[in-house]
């Protein structure tokens, strides 16, 4: 059975200094317990730095899955916690970067759609002490999934997670990150998929053109 196995949070902390200056993420979250919160675009105790880039209803929750955490372990060679890739939830049994853009899980009491693929930025590099790990990151087609928040309500570890909603195409997260990161002649074979971000959706068009 598909299972929410931890919630984590965070708020921006200096991570490096770029150009003098302090470079600030949330992408370092933690754990925490009890049920949580999930509002507007965002889960309680939880933040962003930069929203030109980070946040909002497109990127309001990350998932990623502890299949993929323990892929990441065996190649890695260290054992990596919940939240370690920035993600708000941490699964089990179900294929998020898999997952149909469009699909919708209910957990707890909040219903989120999977939107868009997370692409990796110098922060993941920051936070693993290896700056190599974007490109690995991007190559090994494990991106987890962003997820918007159609209904408010509270989950917690523990929590079931069902698969409420299916679209009827088979475009997955990681087909979506493939064609951005990885061979932009996919775009065309990804671009339809309805609930794919607008933005997203001009930019890889206007790649493809």
């Amino acid at each position: 059975m598909p299972k929410l196995l931890s919630v984590n949070v965070g708020t921006p902390q200096q991570i490096a200094m770029r150009r003098g200056r302090p470079m600030l993420s949330a992408i370092a979250k933690a754990p925490v317990d009890g049920r949580v919160r999930v509002e507007g675009v965002n889960l309680a105790g939880d933040a962003q730095a930069d929203l030109r880039v980070h946040g909002g209803p497109d990127k309001a929750v990350y998932a990623y899955a502890r299949e993929d955490i323990a892929w990441w372990e065996e190649q890695l060679e260290r054992e990596i916690p919940p939240g370690m890739f920035g993600e708000n939830l941490t699964t089990e049994g179900i294929d998020v970067s898999g997952a149909l853009i469009g699909e919708r899980w209910r957990i707890g009491t909040v219903e989120l759609e999977v939107c868009q693929p997370r692409q990796p930025c110098s922060k993941l590099g920051i936070r693993f002490e290896n700056l190599r790990m974007v490109k690995r990151f991007a190559q090994a087609s494990r991106p987890g999934a962003y997820l918007r928040i159609i209904t408010e309500g509270e989950l917690g570890a523990g929590d079931e997670i069902a698969v409420t909603d299916l679209p009827d195409h088979a475009v997955t997260i990681a087909q979506v990150s493939d064609a951005i990161l990885l061979d932009d002649t996919l775009i065309p074979q990804v671009v339809g998929a309805a609930a794919l971000p607008g933005p997203l959706r001009d930019w890889m068009r206007a790649q493809a053109a």
